[in-house]
């Protein structure tokens, strides 16, 4: 059997069809039509051996900030629940959840005096949004709360914080977006609405820059909006970037943040073509630096990707970051898992500063 890294671009051109999507293949990563995507080999890989059959959708990353190297990956599937992995990949817990599709968490969330990582993602059976905590002395994961929503099925979800406040942000395939502020109360986690968004068609990926307080949604076949954070603010898009099929591909799916020092990079997943581009963030404006695919050295490719999510600063052996990012089995034998990059492989591909 043909592995991806062996012949990447007939891979690629396979990658669709793995999908299911009867449409025409488009070339995958490097072979990708358009801007050229430079090849950033993988680091690492999540393996899962009790489920030949991981339906994985959407990686979040954390590193204990006290001490790096004790760093997890934690992604969801999206058929039965969501994966706990060490920064090796191999799987440390597992919570049979039932469908869960985007993840997210913050720090500093505190619940009975102690302060944990609140991590929460979206589920498309019950409506609504399961949550957890993380206790970053031990490194163990619990069960903490499900909060139903009324929007229909929550299809994208990330989290966000402004000040003190801690924010869920659920979207649908209706283009709707809504923030929510959690809390904790003595009867478990509890939520608050506080503003609804809307674009025209179908969304998924999300992210919020919580330092510049601006929340960025991926509407899939059009492009990257953005929009003040402030909840009192109205809930007026900005276009920051529309598909193009030279630099972004439908479908337009996850969006993660990267800071590097005095640079902070937006980061898309090109679904289309599994790339991802990359702008720095200058204010109100964005300065496109390239995009790169996760192809080449021992690991196999990354293709038909989904989410992604990028780690600021050191964790375990990678010192100024990483991403991971989701990939889909396209007929090698290999089941749907997580991928990860070093993010100076990243730099020095795009010749970053």
């Amino acid at each position: 059997m043909m592995r991806r890294n062996a012949l990447p671009a007939l891979a690629g051109a396979l990658a669709l069809a793995a999908c299911g999507s009867g449409e025409t293949a488009i070339p995958q990563g490097s072979a990708a039509l358009g801007d050229p995507a430079k090849p950033v080999a993988a680091v690492m890989e999540t393996v899962v051996t009790t489920d030949a059959t991981v339906d994985a959708d959407d990686p979040v990353l954390w590193a204990d900030r006290r001490d790096p190297s004790r760093g997890l990956l934690i992604g969801t599937d999206k058929t039965d629940g969501l994966y706990v992995h060490d920064l090796t990949g191999k799987v440390l817990q597992f919570f049979p959840d039932g469908p869960l599709n985007n993840v997210d968490l913050r720090e500093g969330f505190v619940v009975d005096g102690k302060s944990y990582v609140l991590i929460a993602a979206a589920e498309r059976a019950r409506f609504g949004i399961v949550t957890y905590l993380l206790d970053p002395d031990t490194l163990a994961v619990k069960p903490y709360g499900f909060l139903p929503t009324d929007m229909g099925e929550p299809y994208g979800f990330c989290m966000g914080k402004r000040g003190d406040a801690f924010y869920v942000l659920p979207n649908a395939k209706s283009g709707e977006a809504r923030q929510y502020r959690i809390t904790a109360t003595p009867a478990g986690p509890a939520l608050a609405l506080e503003r609804t968004m809307k674009v025209a068609t179908q969304t998924e990926g999300c992210v919020v820059d919580d330092a510049a307080q601006v929340f960025y949604l991926g509407e899939e076949d059009t492009g990257i909006w953005r929009f003040d954070f402030d909840p009192k603010a109205p809930p007026t898009p900005t276009l920051v970037y529309g598909v193009d099929s030279k630099v972004l591909t439908a479908d337009t799916e996850g969006l993660t943040i990267m800071r590097d020092g005095a640079h902070t990079y937006l980061i898309a997943s090109s679904q289309g073509d599994s790339t991802y581009p990359v702008w720095e963030i200058q204010g109100q404006s964005y300065a496109y630096k390239g995009r790169f695919a996760v192809e080449g050295g021992s690991i196999d490719n990354v293709t038909v990707t989904d989410g992604l999510d990028a780690w600021s600063g050191p964790i375990g052996p990678w010192p100024e970051g990483a991403i991971a990012m989701h990939d889909t089995d396209d007929g090698d034998g290999k089941q749907q898992n997580y991928k990860l990059v070093d993010w100076r492989d990243v730099k020095k591909a795009l010749q970053l500063p």
